[in-house]
């Protein structure tokens, strides 16, 4: 399959890019962060979101979705990276989705897949437990009651858990702590008793709470999927995630060079612009070819998402180290090719950089992903 967008795929983008440069700046993202919003993210701009079908990309048609595929949404996601827009996109559109397509019953799917398409219904993913990505390590529990559970335990750093109308949670049905099998998800509504979340600042001003589960009472229509068996799941979700991310660490990525470019082009130092200095023309280089290889293996993971891949995980663990590593690079290069100014708060560019340090360590990463991806070759 050719690395490259269709007709329709780029008109996406190219309508993103439009709309987020002008109504999604990251001028925004600093006003939510000086305004300590209560929200974290700006309704108004969620609301237009919707409206241009982006809640229902990856929601099929049969539900209100536009079915146009995780390509589509990969080019949203990217342009989102560039201007470090603040939404619950990735959360409900991505990941919420992404679940309740693949282990939803049909009632389900017809109870929330249209609200999610209409904007009525915010989602959180909660799996970690931990400083460090483990999805297997499940300490919460659902212990069967009556015709349903009881659920306890507690969550570190879920996002836009705070926002949410609905929190997607693993407990474990069976065995110990760190096994793979006896892990179950299920969906929670935010506001029942027992559920208490606490908002954390992070460094790049974005969504996160941690949460806590106390006798939390839950219907067994609350199941998502087979109980004891979300492992697949899990995996098919943390592969999504990482995808997603690394679209928009991309964008990052390339808005970050193009802006060091630029300023390469106007500063000047010892009476010569600092952009004709040829170290320094060798290290925008250096990113540029880095940035392309990156949107090579970006796509190529989108498209196995699409065709339901048979090396999924192994091309997500892959993206994922690649686009990190990247990421980090031209973050980096970005302030000290700025110089001073670009260590303070003044400049935009620094915003970039704690966004990307935050994605990149989200369900695994860079030392995590290469580490799977050696185990899945068996090395």
């Amino acid at each position: 399959m050719a690395l490259v967008l269709n007709e329709e795929q780029t008109m996406l983008k190219e309508s993103a890019q439009g709309f987020l440069s002008e109504h999604a700046p990251v001028s925004q993202l600093r006003q939510l962060r000086d305004e300590r919003s209560e929200t974290g993210y700006d309704k108004a701009t969620w609301q237009q979101m919707v409206e241009l079908g982006w809640s229902g990309i990856l929601v099929p048609e049969a539900h209100g979705g536009l079915a146009f595929g995780h390509v589509g949404m990969g080019q949203v996601m990217e342009e989102n990276g560039r201007t470090l827009t603040a939404s619950p996109l990735l959360s409900t559109a991505v990941l919420a989705t992404s679940a309740i397509n693949y282990a939803g019953s049909e009632t389900q799917k017809k109870a929330l897949l249209p609200a999610v398409v209409e904007g009525n219904l915010l989602f959180a993913l909660a799996l970690d437990e931990g400083p460090k990505y483990r999805p297997s390590l499940v300490k919460a529990t659902a212990t069967a009651s009556g015709e349903g559970y009881v659920l306890n335990g507690e969550k570190q750093f879920v996002a836009d858990a705070h926002i949410a109308d609905r929190l997607i949670v693993s407990a474990r049905t069976s065995g110990d702590a760190n096994d793979a099998q006896g892990i179950s998800l299920f969906i929670i509504d935010s506001a029942a008793s027992g559920v208490d979340i606490e908002r954390v600042h992070l460094a790049d001003s974005r969504n996160s709470a941690m949460l806590r589960l106390s006798h939390v009472t839950l219907p067994a229509d609350a199941l998502l999927g087979e109980q004891g068996d979300a492992a697949s799941l899990i995996t098919y979700l943390t592969d999504v995630a990482n995808i997603h991310l690394s679209a928009e660490l991309l964008g990052i990525s390339q808005e970050v060079f193009e802006r060091t470019v630029q300023y390469m082009k106007e500063r000047s130092q010892y009476g010569a612009l600092i952009g004709s200095y040829q170290a320094l023309q060798h290290r925008a280089a250096h990113m540029f070819s880095e940035i392309e290889l990156a949107k090579s293996i970006v796509i190529k993971a989108q498209q196995a998402l699409d065709v339901n891949d048979s090396q999924l995980s192994l091309l997500a663990s892959a993206c994922k180290a690649k686009v990190s590593a990247v990421a980090t690079l031209v973050t980096n290069e970005g302030v000290q090719l700025h110089g001073g100014i670009g260590m303070t708060d003044e400049l935009d560019i620094g915003f970039f950089m704690k966004r990307a340090r935050v994605a990149e360590q989200q369900f695994g990463d860079r030392r995590y992903h290469l580490q799977r991806f050696a185990s899945l070759q068996n090395y």
